[in-house]
């Protein structure tokens, strides 16, 4: 063995770096190298690295490199140093340097040498020390490497063949072995590496990882899967009991590896292997689906939270099953599944949570079927329970893979694309195309529906071993459309349901309906005509509501966010998909928090009235635009408010000499009709200031300038704040002393900087200020009080003068007044008298 200081002497003598007789210098002592322990590790390692760095080099400049590479199979001596090696350093290095030239070399012929000896799957079979995490993050690297260069050329290369069937393939069958390892990078890597090996295409590789033993990967990625589903749930559950600070990021972070997983199946199965397909789709049903998720569909006795956050979670994950993992038969199946009873699953599974299932069948509601679970969700549930319901059948609304007449079969096929399917019928000559098209039931026939499910009720028969009765399937898709209906309508009657799922539903109804009185039949004239009588109870609730914020706390912005929601729930109706992402359902406030327009207002946070204000105008808005959906108008782009116009006489406001802009401070003012008074913004420094009060349009302030000594009748802005909100009370013991609320001159939810990501308020920060005005005398105090309350008024006549349009339903929407009484019994059926 060469002296370990010769080898570093010569290796550093005078010689160009990137020339060839580097790469001969290198390699010609790589070879003499007989042991490789801590004494010459160093020249090793350095060595590996710099002939990494040469064959890149030659790679693009000088095809003698290589040549010389393959001539004295330096592959070879890097297998022969491997064996040698006693110390951890330099299997890195080594496994760092082939992983470069596989990565960097861009010459075909190069890449076809490295894979086409055995060297390569010596060393991905090698057996070196997982129990070093750098080693094991550098072998999954490598794996990594080699896959980025696979096709169908170079992969026969790295596979064993007997006659036409792949018998061997370490790259892969070593890769696995990682794919559940606890480091996120490492499981990231190991799927790149499955992902490349799948969209190879190769027909031998295909059957060879859907083989025995190799196609257990797929059923164990989904028992991994659905060890994660579970441990989403106990944190929803946990959450629901104790939420803290930390709640909503660590779900994210659960709902983000939970999608992240499902979208490396769908990646999976879009690489197109009939046989990984039906393996998936049987693993998704047999592991997830009919064991755990539908199972823990039940409606509970009573406010069970391990219970509810199984419904919760379960819900959750059937919305990113159906949208991400695109598989028609898996699509079909799933909503097959849902027209059996909730017992064809809880007597043989147990969901998330079995010692449930006993409670369930102990009670009526176990003989409903899953699809009528979820509508019950829509007219009984809870906000978060309503929210997920809303969410699965707008998914499958929105799924692709459905059969048309699955989604006709559950109630939700859109009226434009049944329209479109009669239509299509009756031209072809179909005489059950043509009756349905012109009569009053406007809706495929059972046959033809039912015959459709009934196919994929027989494969959960015969390939699940799971067979029920369905009552449900024997309705015509006519009834159990209006059921759906009737349940949307129903939640619009609700008064406990947050702004975001009435939204929800609104875009689902919306695709229900007709969209234009041209699409109408009577029968359609008819429906919505009960339709509008509906909701229209709830709209006039809420617009009383709504005429009680016009003297309320942000009665300055009412209009402003009336606009703003106005153009947002217009998108949010016409657009293609749901208002909100399916991960919502599991970041909503506690369920137990209840938006009612009938709660009493917290005291002193008019941030906590302004998020009030907010939810009933979201509310009002929809259910002003559904009123008008209802009659095939097409909505304006805002809200039938009254322009400003010429603004009544204001003698303040006149005398005041502002302009429109208001008052700022620094700003000269008319101090007429103005009043003295002393304040102190802090203890023992006291100001002595000019107030006075000022409403022009929909805008007010209330204003505290300093005189000026050459002036008197004039004075310079000092302090502004709202007028709005400032409910003026004199004090109990000193008649002198007027007490103002000063709240925030914006509301906080307009200001993203003020939001979190999911739209709610930081409002830990946000607190509302106080001034106590001292005057002179009592008299003077009452002048200031009554001068507040008098531009009060003119600031909200004003506000509601220009809502007038809007309020006004014969005006705004020409609508008939009705008597009818709608409460949130669930027997306020809109379903045709003849069915």
């Amino acid at each position: 063995m060469y002296d370990s200081t010769i080898m570093w002497n010569s290796f550093w003598r005078s010689r160009d770096r990137f020339s060839l007789d580097q790469l001969r210098y290198l390699t010609d002592q790589l070879t003499k190298v007989q042991v490789v322990n801590e004494v010459n590790k160093d020249f090793v390692i350095e060595a590996l690295r710099s002939i990494a760095e040469l064959m890149t080099y030659g790679d693009q400049h000088d095809p003698s490199y290589f040549e010389y590479f393959m001539e004295k199979q330096v592959m070879g001596e890097f297998v022969r140093i491997l064996k040698l090696s006693k110390t951890v350093s330099v299997p890195l290095q080594l496994l760092q340097t082939v992983s470069i030239l596989v990565q960097n070399l861009r010459n075909e012929h190069a890449i076809y040498y490295l894979f086409s000896n055995e060297h390569i799957n010596y060393l991905i079979t090698y057996s070196f020390d997982f129990q070093n995490e750098e080693l094991l993050s550098y072998y999954i690297s490598f794996l990594r490497a080699i896959s980025g260069k696979l096709n169908k050329n170079t992969v026969s290369l790295l596979v064993k063949i007997r006659g036409d069937e792949v018998v061997s393939f370490p790259l892969y069958v070593e890769a696995i072995r990682f794919a559940f390892h606890e480091e996120n990078m490492v499981r990231t890597a190991v799927r790149a590496v499955t992902l490349n090996v799948y969209h190879v295409g190769d027909d031998s590789v295909n059957r060879y990882i859907s083989s025995v033993p190799h196609k257990d990967y797929f059923s164990n990625l989904i028992s991994f899967f659905r060890k994660q589903s579970i441990d989403l749930n106990k944190l929803v559950s946990h959450t629901l009991i104790n939420p803290g600070p930390d709640s909503t990021s660590t779900i994210i972070a659960a709902i983000d590896e939970i999608e992240d997983n499902l979208y490396y199946v769908s990646d999976i199965v879009s690489a197109g292997i009939p046989d990984v397909g039906r393996l998936i789709t049987d693993s998704i049903l047999t592991v997830l689906i009919f064991p755990l998720l539908l199972p823990s569909l039940r409606i509970a006795i009573d406010n069970d939270n391990d219970i509810q956050s199984g419904v919760v979670t379960s819900l959750y994950l059937l919305c990113c099953i159906l949208r991400i993992i695109k598989i028609k038969d898996l699509a079909n199946t799933i909503a097959a599944a849902l027209f059996y009873p909730s017992e064809a699953f809880t007597k043989s599974f147990g969901g998330f949570h079995p010692e449930g299932v006993l409670m369930q069948n102990d009670c009526s509601n176990s003989n409903l079927s899953l699809r009528d679970v979820l509508l019950a969700y829509v007219t009984k549930g809870d906000d978060i329970q309503v929210l997920g319901s809303l969410s699965v059948l707008a998914t499958l609304l929105k799924t692709k893979e459905l059969d048309e007449s699955m989604l006709d079969g559950l109630g939700i096929l859109p009226q434009r694309k049944q329209h479109k399917k009669l239509l299509l019928q009756a031209l072809v000559g179909e005489s059950s195309g043509e009756e349905e098209l012109f009569s009053s039931k406007s809706s495929l026939t059972r046959d033809s529906t039912g015959s459709d499910i009934d196919v994929y009720h027989d494969k959960i028969k015969d390939r699940y071993g799971i067979s029920c009765q369905s009552s449900v399937v024997g309705n015509s898709p006519h009834v159990n459309r209006f059921q759906v209906i009737d349940a949307l309508v129903n939640l619009f009657c609700r008064s406990n349901i947050s702004a975001v799922t009435l939204w929800e539903g609104g875009w689902l109804l919306r695709r229900l309906l007709p969209y234009s009185e041209s699409e109408f039949n009577s029968h359609h004239l008819e429906l919505l005509k009960q339709v509008s009588a509906l909701i229209q109870v709830s709209y006039n609730n809420c617009a009383a509501a709504l005429v009680e914020e016009v003297k309320g706390i942000w009665t300055d912005f009412l209009i402003s966010v009336l606009c703003d929601e106005w153009r947002k729930c217009k998108r949010a109706m016409e657009s293609s998909s749901p208002p909100k992402e399916p991960n919502c359902v599991l970041l909503l406030p506690h369920p137990h928090y209840k938006f009612s327009l009938e709660d009493d207002t917290p005291k002193g946070s008019s941030f906590a009235v302004g998020e009030r204000m907010q939810e009933l105008v979201k509310v009002f808005v929809l259910l002003h635009q559904l009123q008008l959906f209802t009659l095939g108008r097409a909505l304006p782009e805002q809200p039938p408010i009254d322009p400003t116009g010429d603004l009544p006489t204001n003698r303040r406001a006149q005398t005041s000499g502002l302009d429109a802009s208001g008052p700022k401070a620094g700003t000269e003012i008319s101090l007429v009709n103005a009043v003295p008074c002393r304040i102190a913004f802090k203890s023992g420094k006291e100001h002595h200031f000019c107030f006075r009060a000022i409403s022009l349009g929909i805008s007010g302030w209330l204003v505290l300038a300093e005189e000026l000594p050459s002036q008197k009748s004039h004075g310079i802005v000092r302090v502004t704040a709202p007028l709005a909100g400032c409910d003026p009370r004199i004090d109990d013991k000193h008649s002198t002393w007027l007490h103002l609320r000063i709240r925030s001159s914006s509301l906080p939810f307009l200001d993203p900087a003020k939001s979190n990501d999911y739209g709610r308020i930081k409002t830990k920060s946000l607190v509302d200020g106080r001034w106590t005005l001292a005057f002179r005398d009592e008299q003077s105090c009452n002048s200031a009080l009554a001068m507040i309350v008098e531009e009060i008024n003119i600031l909200s006549d004003e506000v509601h003068r220009r809502l007038k349009p809007l309020l006004n339903l014969e005006t705004a929407i020409d609508l008939s007044s009705t008597d009818l009484c709608v409460t949130e019994d669930s027997s306020n059926r809109i379903l045709p008298k003849s069915l």
